[in-house]
This record gives structure tokens, sequence and C-alpha cells, in this order.
């Protein structure tokens, strides 16, 4: 019989011990998931724990750490309803993931290594604006509840686009204006009822009804530098914005005041052309003539009953503007100092500054590079952003860049965060599948015979 080696039985004991706490940590993380497809070599791997290979139905855990070969990808579904496709030769880590329904303090922070993905959030960024963010080496990405591609680029991605043989698209910024302060929440209605929650930066589109809360401001600047003041308790509405930095006097401003309180700065297509800039309320309409004025709404202004004081109050601070009062022809023109009120009882002048809710739009200071854009080739290697739907935030040291709906970013390694002139090819014409495709694998091998699937955004 050989006596066992007393000397090695510590070292044993340990390393069990070592063992046996990994263990426990990994089975007490945070479930984050599962895996719903997978293609090619891939793993998932806790930390301290042996590495999982990717397959369909395979569990996540807040933590894992997510890695895909060449060739091979995954589309992995999270807790709150987070869809994303990890590209090949990605690097994708799950790095801290709380997740219960109706939790106000849910969270998601994900550290993008290598490679990319392609993502549809779900419920933690749509309830917070600040709950969920992806970290990479050359900026933070705050997710604002949107569908969107991320990719950290060498050189790959410009011998990607090297390969696509059509031309680059403009990288056009679709929105109408975008919200460069806000104070308190802050919501945007569109056209098919779809309701969604604004921070700064995020967009704003032709037909978005704008809703403040009580004790809540913003303001918002247009494409043609109109700026305009919501009050607390303002309902406001874009009816029809169109505008060409190289053609102002083409442009339509057309705007309505529900109710609250509005202070605006007319812009480029009320200089170029000031009959087609108009406000409408349910009292009155108002022409412009390149100006700022201050507007009022209550009572049967807002469709509400209300007092002997309430109505329709206007005046002008700068330049002048044309008032025609409902169910009138005669319009009236106050100048520069000069106001009107209207109600059901009548219409009087006003020749001094009523107090109105929020500060004159032209004392905020609008962000640089809200809407401008940039030469940035394909092949410059830092983070790209393209964003499908919703409002991205990219973050680096020294520079924050606004996205939405059809806008592409780019982060560089030197700090540098830019809107590029083009899409880059490489993300327009991706052929990786989105995460909400009802058949990746079919997806795949259309790409791989260089078919183009209707499902594929460009």
């Amino acid at each position: 019989m050989v006596a066992p080696n007393i000397n090695k039985l510590p070292l044993a004991r340990a390393i069990l011990g070592i063992c046996l706490f990994a263990a426990a940590a990994g089975a007490g993380a945070q479930s984050a998931g599962e895996v719903e497809f997978a293609r090619g070599v891939g793993f998932a791997q806790t930390p301290g724990q042996t590495p999982r290979t990717l397959g369909k139905g395979l569990a996540l855990k807040e933590g894992d750490r997510l890695t895909t070969s060449d060739g091979a990808s995954a589309i992995i579904k999270l807790e709150d309803g987070t869809r994303m496709t990890v590209r090949p030769n990605s690097e994708l880590v799950l790095q801290q993931y709380q997740f219960k329904a109706n939790a106000p303090d849910n969270s998601m922070l994900m550290q993008l290594v290598r490679g990319g993905f392609r993502a549809v959030t779900g419920l933690i960024s749509k309830n917070s604006p600040n709950a969920a963010k992806v970290q990479t080496n050359t900026a933070t990405i705050g997710i604002r509840g949107t569908d969107f591609d991320a990719r950290v680029c060498s050189r790959d991605c410009g011998a990607e686009s090297a390969r696509v043989i059509a031309a680059a698209r403009p990288n056009a910024v679709q929105a109408s204006a975008k919200i460069i302060s806000a104070q308190g929440e802050v919501n945007a209605v569109d056209g098919a009822g779809q309701r969604r929650r604004l921070v700064d930066g995020g967009s704003i589109y032709p037909g978005d009804l704008i809703e403040t809360g009580s004790s809540t401001r913003a303001v918002l600047a247009f494409r043609d530098d109109t700026r305009i003041t919501l009050g607390s308790t303002t309902r406001f509405r874009v009816d029809n914005f169109v505008y060409d930095d190289q053609n102002a006097g083409d442009g339509r401003f057309l705007v309505s005041v529900l109710k609250g309180s509005v202070r605006a700065l007319t812009g480029l297509i009320a200089k170029a052309n000031n009959r087609n800039v108009g406000f409408s309320t349910a009292t009155a309409t108002i022409g412009i003539r390149g100006t700022g004025l201050d507007i009022n709404c209550t009572g049967a202004c807002a469709g509400e009953a209300g007092d002997s004081g309430s109505g329709l109050t206007l005046f002008t601070w700068l330049g002048s503007i044309a008032v025609t009062p409902t169910g009138q022809t005669a319009l009236q023109v106050l100048q520069e100092g000069q106001g009107l009120f209207i109600s059901p009882s009548g219409i009087r002048p006003i020749d001094s500054q009523p107090a109105i809710d929020g500060p004159r739009p032209d004392s905020v200071n609008v962000p640089p590079k809200l809407f401008s854009s940039d030469n940035v080739s394909d092949a410059e290697e830092g983070l790209f952003v393209f964003v499908r739907d919703g409002h991205i935030e990219i973050a680096t040291a020294g520079e924050i860049l606004h996205l939405g709906k059809g806008e592409a970013g780019f982060a560089g390694n030197a700090g540098d965060a830019k809107r590029p002139v083009n899409i880059p090819k490489f993300i327009d014409f991706d052929r990786i599948p989105l995460p909400t495709a009802r058949n990746p694998l079919l997806v795949n091998v259309l790409a791989e015979s260089g078919v183009r699937p209707n499902n594929q955004c460009r």
C-alpha cells in the first residue's frame, strides 16, 4: 500500500477550493439570456470556467465573454428582449446585466473588444435612457432604445468596402430637429401613435407631436437653425418640415401649438421665403417675417375650459409677425415689442412682454456637430455605428455625437467623433443576418452566393 504524500494534500485542497469557488461564482451569476442561432465555431465563457460551445439553447450569464471565429456568427436573445447578431471574428463581454420585469434599476453594460454586432434592443434601454451602454476602446455607445449596428474596425472594414461595386449612399440626417436641452420628461408621439422618450440629442420628425410634462422644459434645434423652447405642459406638433441647405427658399416649416408655451427664433427657411413658414393654433394662424416670438396657448386655444385670463397670447421680441384670427380674413401685423391677446370675449393689444415659461431660444447654445458631417474614409480605424431606428449617443473622451434614424457615426482612436458624409459601404452592404431574421441560415447561404436578401436594410 502506498502512503499518501502528505506534503501535496494542502495544494490539492487549495486547487479544489479554487475550482469550487469558481463554480459557485458562475452558478450565482445573473441569467442573461440564451443563444437562438449559431454557425461556425464560437464560445461563451464565464470567468473561471471552461468555455462552452455556442449552440442553439445555450444559456448565457452575466459576465460571459462571447467569441466567434472567422466565418462564425451567433444570434443571442437576452432576458429583456434584446436581440443581437454577433459578427465573425468578434469578442463581446456581457459585463453587467440586471433585469427583472418592471424593476427600476435594470441595467446592461457590454464591452465590444473586437469585431461587431447588429442589435435590436429591448426593455432595458426603452424604459430608461441611461441604463444600457456598450464600451469600446474608442468610445462608449449610449443606447436609447434602438435598432443599430456597431463595428470596431481595423483594416478589415476598408477591405470589405473596397469589394463593393455600388456607390456609397449619402449619410443624410432625416430628423427635422433634435433636442439640445431637456429638463424633465419629454415624449414624442409619431403619426402612427407610437410614443417614445426624448432626451438630449433625440430626433424629431415630421408628424411628431412633442409633449412636455409638469415642471418640464425642452429646447429644439431644427436643421435650418430655427430654435424652439417648449415650456411645461405643452403640446407642439411638427406638421411639415422640408429643408435643403442648398435651396432654403423651397423649404417648408409648418407647426402647430396645441397647448402651453412656445418661444421661437425662426431660421433660414423664414429668411429665404417667409411665406413658407407658419405657426397654427386653434385660435389663430401666425405668419412669420423672420422673427422671434412668444406664444402661450391656454383655455379655449387649447380646447379646454378657462377663465377670462386664458386664451392665446402672442408677443414679438424680434422682427414681425402677421396674425389672422380664426374665422377672419383680415390680418394684424405685430412689430417688435408688440403683442396680442385673443380670447372668446375679444381681441386686445398688449405692449409689455408677458411672463412665459423657458429661456429665449437664442440664449441656448447649439452643439456644433448636431447636424454636420465630415469626410471619413471606410478604411479609418475606430468605431463605426449605424442606426436603423431610434437614438444612439457616441461619447469619446472629448466629444459627444448623437445619431438618429438612418444616420452613421464614427469615433476615431484619437478621440474624435464625426458623422461621415457617406454611409460606410461595409455597413450598408453587410451580409450578416439581422437578429430578427426568420431564417438566418438561409440569409447566410444567400449572402455567400452573392444574393442580397430582402430583409437586409439599405
